[in-house]
């Protein structure tokens, strides 16, 4: 069994869904050792999250943020949590509706995503600065 950690900093991206899938192939090298295995990624974050979906239409990602920002509208009077902003407790929300991990297969030394397939960091603040995740990979 072999196991690979890295942590990973994203760099400040504006509010929205962005795909980061090279950004994690190209900080995990060590994929290429493992036959079969599992790769998790994790944002240390609560007011941004992770999401495996469609990699090739960038309107399916507008369409996400369009969505989830009528589901979890901002100023809610019945909002406790909103010393940070009016974007801050929408942001934990979304972050807890979406989750803050993703789990793809390894196969061949490579993740083995379906063909439209790649791994979101959905950015739930106006200004969320720098994004911490934390990339774990076991298998043999």
């Amino acid at each position: 069994m072999k196991i690979f950690q890295q942590s990973l900093r994203l760099r400040q991206r504006s509010r929205g869904f962005h795909l980061i899938t090279s950004e994690i192939i190209q900080a995990m090298p060590q994929l290429s050792e493992i036959e079969t295995g599992i790769c998790q990624v994790f944002i240390q974050h609560t007011s941004a999250s992770l999401t495996i979906n469609e990699n090739a239409d960038p309107t399916v990602r507008k369409d996400f943020e369009m969505y989830f920002s009528k589901v979890v509208p901002e100023n809610d009077p019945k909002y406790l949590h909103d010393e940070e902003g009016p974007d801050d407790m929408p942001s934990h929300l979304k972050a807890a509706m979406l989750g803050c991990s993703v789990m793809i297969p390894i196969s061949n030394g490579r993740l083995a995503f379906g063909l439209w397939q790649g791994i979101y960091l959905c950015e739930h603040r106006n200004y969320g600065g720098e994004r911490s995740v934390m990339i774990t990979a076991w298998g043999e």
